[in-house]
């Protein structure tokens, strides 16, 4: 599992001229899923993404997480997170989980984040417009 984390003024995803998820002070991320993934992997993510300490305390250190600053998520689904560029000029998508599974692994993921805070969602597999304001910038990867 691969997640890009950005912190966000605000964000929003459309799909066909229609918003699909809306936030505004919070995290933006981008999730994709490998062919091993577990429920427990999924688990462990998403309570690292919900406690990310990356927003400011009143002494402007990145001491608070979403949760604190009671914001909210945007998910989006992104498997190009698997694409491998090492040869030629087209990525190879081969270690992307199947689209089916990797639909299951999305939802699940969205499901546990929601324990933490609220969230809002793309719409897997469709074409996104991705409109975000960053903060900082501030950006992490994570994988597991």
């Amino acid at each position: 599992m691969r997640v890009i984390l950005q912190r966000v003024l605000n964000a929003q995803c459309e799909v066909k001229g229609e918003i699909t998820g809306k936030i505004e002070q919070g995290l933006l991320v981008f999730v994709g899923f490998g062919q091993a993934e577990t429920h427990d992997k999924l688990k462990k993510m998403a309570s690292k993404i919900a406690q990310a300490r990356v927003f400011e305390d009143e002494q402007a250190k990145m001491n608070l997480n979403v949760m604190q600053i009671q914001g909210k998520i945007l998910s989006i689904s992104q498997f190009t997170l698997y694409g491998d560029t090492t040869k030629g000029h087209r990525p190879s998508y081969d270690q992307a989980a199947p689209s089916d599974e990797a639909k299951a692994l999305y939802e699940a993921f969205n499901q546990y984040l929601s324990d933490y805070c609220a969230v809002e969602k793309g719409i897997f597999q469709a074409h996104m417009t991705i409109l975000a304001c960053q903060d900082g910038p501030v950006t992490l990867s994570y994988e597991n």
